[in-house]
């Protein structure tokens, strides 16, 4: 792929592009990301448009799978072939990430993002679904699990985010840095969505080819580098400002809940597990030794393995 957004000479354009400059062509993206084929579809919501997927059969319960930041619903492909047989799968890119990319009149707000998945179920007439949410993506889940307690069946929570942050990973926290607005849209290399995700994963061996490569391009869709921007701010002021609020919050979910959790997270510390038993006494808890934050995606056979027999059982 070439980027597209500046009339260089082609080598010098190419050389750009290797750095991290510029945007690449959303067409290309979606061809190689998110085609029809493959079964990815798009709908307008809340000034979205959001790229999902509507996998399984109709007929069985419908699972929702929602992946955290700087990911897309890529990150769940393992867990959907172990779980298609039993489950009606949906899954899409969270907005500001993935081929949903940026709101056209700004504003990432959590009310907005629990909006957007309660608007996809409507759309495609879920009342009541499993949910399964990585980080972010788990944040998303179990706060949805409260607005809405009449549409969630279990949850799945993924080393989620939820309480206070000590220490808040390093590419959230450059959203905070003078000139990170400007400077962080424009280059983005590779070498560093690269060192992300071997921080993501407990041991970087389990990286699969490829990996790098998706993550980086579709950090490149057209908007989506200046909305991660704009959504790492909202999650830095959330952190400070209203996170302590959690315990009271978790001790009113309802719904049957397993925490799945990575030994060797470096970005949200397995310390949080105590406070999740502490704040909803009947949750299952699964701590994984020699994984990183993301379970699914690093050991998949296992995590979907753990995961089925809680929202089977």
């Amino acid at each position: 792929m070439t980027a597209n957004s500046l009339p260089l000479q082609p080598p010098l354009a190419a050389g750009f592009a290797r750095l991290g400059f510029g945007a690449l062509s959303l067409e290309r993206l979606k061809a190689r990301y998110g085609n029809a084929a493959e079964g990815s579809r798009y709908i307008e919501l809340d000034g979205f448009t959001v790229h999902y997927r509507d996998e399984g059969s109709r007929d069985k319960p419908a699972l929702v799978m929602i992946h955290g930041v700087v990911a897309s619903l890529h990150t769940w492909d393992a867990w959907v072939q172990a779980f298609a047989p039993h489950y009606r799968i949906i899954r899409f890119d969270v907005p500001g990430f993935g081929l949903t990319g940026p709101a056209r009149n700004g504003g990432y707000s959590a009310e907005r993002m629990l909006g957007v998945l309660g608007l996809l179920l409507d759309y495609l007439q879920v009342d009541r679904a499993d949910i399964a949410g990585n980080s972010l993506g788990g944040y998303i889940a179990w706060n949805f699990a409260l607005a809405q307690p009449q549409r969630v069946g279990k949850l799945v929570l993924i080393d989620p985010a939820g309480y206070h942050m000590a220490k808040v990973p390093w590419m959230i926290a450059s959203a905070a840095l003078p000139g990170a607005t400007l400077a962080m849209p424009l280059w983005m290399p590779r070498a560093l969505i690269a060192q992300g995700i071997k921080e993501v994963y407990g041991e970087p061996g389990r990286i699969k080819p490829g990996v790098v490569d998706r993550y980086y391009d579709l950090s490149r869709r057209p908007g989506n580098r200046r909305a991660m921007m704009d959504i790492f701010r909202v999650l830095l002021n959330v952190n400070k400002t209203e996170l302590a609020g959690t315990p009271q919050r978790v001790a009113q979910i309802q719904a049957p809940t397993l925490l799945m959790w990575g030994e060797r997270d470096r970005w949200i510390s397995p310390r949080h597990v105590p406070l999740w038993q502490r704040d909803l006494p009947g949750i299952q808890v699964k701590v994984y030794p020699g994984v990183g934050h993301i379970p699914m995606e690093e050991i998949p056979e296992q995590s979907a393995a753990d995961a089925m027999r809680f929202l089977l059982g």
